[in-house]
């Protein structure tokens, strides 16, 4: 091994190491690691240490990961539901022509840092502002287990247009149009049947994920290629496959290789350009505005007939900054429009509204909670179809979480108990298809506020079953049950023993460990078919 890369290596180790530290004791004051690791990268850039070359490979691979496992969760129809782009749309005209005016004023003013940008240069920065992070908002529906949800996919499907609005500012700002080559690049949407079987050929291992790489990283340098930007290619080789059966055990399998690269991009924020007290001080001033932006997202959403709750959760997730500002930011200094230190005032105002946007994110079901009377107000009158009434058919078995755990208890208790069984998933897709094949599935959340309020006041439910996709779902499931006096048995799934624990003092009756149980379950199996 040559000395300069064990010079580097070791660098990095240090880094990563004071990441683990920050990140660990932000999970011990109840946030979520990620503002540990940006105060990493503060603390670096305040000790002049500069980013090194492992951790940026690191902060690039983790954006094309993202990308691409969105794009293997991305439902095309939502995109073309008014709920999405027109709100965009309207969001970023709306933003730019409010925050724009606002920078102009203060550079007519004389202040530092604005003193000398002209009117397009205050709009351009305010387009940069009204974009939110679509790191920060994946990560944190991953980790609720939203993406599926009503109010994940509105806002997944936000940011995936305000990225190909991204894509046409980069293309015009730059004044590098795509080549003609980049036409070929609709010769990947003939090849999918190609990507499809391979897929189904690369069995459940290591092949699977080192295809998913090859996929996001080979998609990305195509449109680079093409001259596109790299990052669409791995959310567009995402969106190709995201029909196939695999896609979603596909994003499973690399959810660890995306989670561990992203750690380098929380870093390399902080690290972005020369800390002053001038442009730490105007970043900190730019904070309030993300709460004018969140305002906005509410009242569009509300106005587009989506219920309050499902409107502020969404709006929620999106209260924050996105690092596009930071591009944004490298283009106006690299051609000499703005002063380079307006690098580090995006960095911080982008830390800073991360930090204000976690609790925020996860606490929306008690934000809702607390004010819902508030909240209502600004909800349209018309009746929404996922405000209607839901009639549970007499139901006495309720099954939470339609997935593969939830499925195979539900199709057991219908055998065990008859028609009285019920099924309820918060994926509409997902519905749709237990539907087609028979089964008695409705859809809501059991984590709504609002979701026992529309189930009908006799309904006869004795057992609710929590097969929900982590512990976070299950536990806000269980909150609601218990603020809506449910009397019945509680029985919800965990992975591990502490979850068990936390499970059965928040209100579970019953708590089955789908590893552990799942032994006894394939023994008991075994032991009948041997009597038989």
């Amino acid at each position: 091994m040559e000395f300069e890369w064990v010079a580097i290596a070791l660098g990095d180790v240090a880094w990563i190491s004071l990441a683990f530290f920050l990140g660990f004791l932000a999970r011990l004051i109840g946030l979520p690691p990620l503002v540990g690791f940006l105060a990493t990268g503060f603390v670096l850039n305040y000790l002049g240490i500069a980013s090194g070359e492992m951790l940026q490979k690191l902060a690039d691979l983790g954006i094309t990961l993202l990308l691409f496992t969105v794009g293997l969760k991305l439902n095309l129809k939502v995109l073309i539901r008014p709920q999405v782009w027109s709100v965009t749309v309207l969001h970023i005209l709306i933003i730019i022509v409010l925050f724009g005016a606002a920078i102009f004023g203060l550079a007519l003013m004389g202040v530092p840092l604005f003193f000398g940008l002209n009117l397009k240069f205050s709009l351009m920065l305010a387009f940069a502002l009204s974009f939110s992070s679509t790191v920060f908002v994946v990560k944190s529906l991953e980790d609720k287990g939203e993406m599926q949800s009503l109010h994940g996919r509105i806002a997944i499907g936000i940011l995936v247009m305000q990225d190909l609005a991204a894509v046409v500012f980069l293309a015009a700002s730059t004044g590098n149009l795509p080549s003609l080559w980049a036409l070929l690049l609709f010769l990947l949407i003939p090849l999918r049947p190609l990507f499809h079987h391979l897929l189904q050929k690369t069995g459940h291992g290591e092949l699977l994920i080192l295809y998913g790489l090859v996929l996001a990283l080979g998609g990305a340098e195509l449109f680079e290629l093409g001259g596109v930007k790299d990052d669409l290619g791995a959310l567009i080789m995402g969106v190709l496959i995201s029909t196939h059966p695999k896609s979603k055990e596909m994003a499973k399998s690399m959810l660890g290789f995306k989670d561990l690269f992203l750690v380098g991009f929380f870093l390399s924020i902080g690290m972005s350009g020369r800390l002053s007290l001038e442009a730490v001080t105007i970043g900190f001033l730019l904070v309030p505005f993300v709460f004018a932006k969140s305002a906005l997202f509410f009242v569009l959403m509300t106005r587009f007939k989506l219920r309050a709750r499902t409107s502020l959760l969404a709006t929620l997730n999106l209260t924050n900054y996105s690092e596009f500002g930071l591009i944004v930011a490298a283009i106006g200094v690299a051609n000499g429009w703005m002063d380079g230190e307006w690098l580090v005032v995006i960095a911080i105002a982008l830390s800073l509204s991360f930090v204000i946007a976690a609790p925020l994110s996860g606490n929306d079901d008690r934000i809702y909670n607390l004010y819902k009377i508030f909240w209502r107000k600004f909800q349209r009158k018309e009746r929404l179809p996922d405000d209607r009434l839901l009639d549970t058919l007499g139901a006495t078995i309720a099954v939470f979480g339609m997935g593969r755990v939830g499925s195979g208890a539900f199709d057991k208790m219908c055998e065990l108990h008859g028609d009285t069984v019920v099924g309820i998933d918060f994926d509409a897709e997902l519905v749709k298809k237990h539907q087609a094949m028979g089964r008695k599935v409705l859809h809501g959340d059991p984590g709504d506020a609002d979701f026992w309020d529309k189930i009908e006041q006799n309904h006869s439910i004795e057992l609710v079953m929590l097969a929900l996709p982590n512990l976070r779902a299950n536990l806000n499931a269980l909150q609601q049950l218990r603020e809506t006096s449910f009397s019945g048995r509680i029985a919800a799934t965990a992975r591990y023993p502490d979850e068990q624990e936390q499970l059965r003092q928040t209100g579970a009756t019953a708590v089955f460990n789908i590893y552990t149980e799942a032994g006894a379950g394939f023994a008991e199996h075994v032991e009948v078919h041997n009597k038989t």
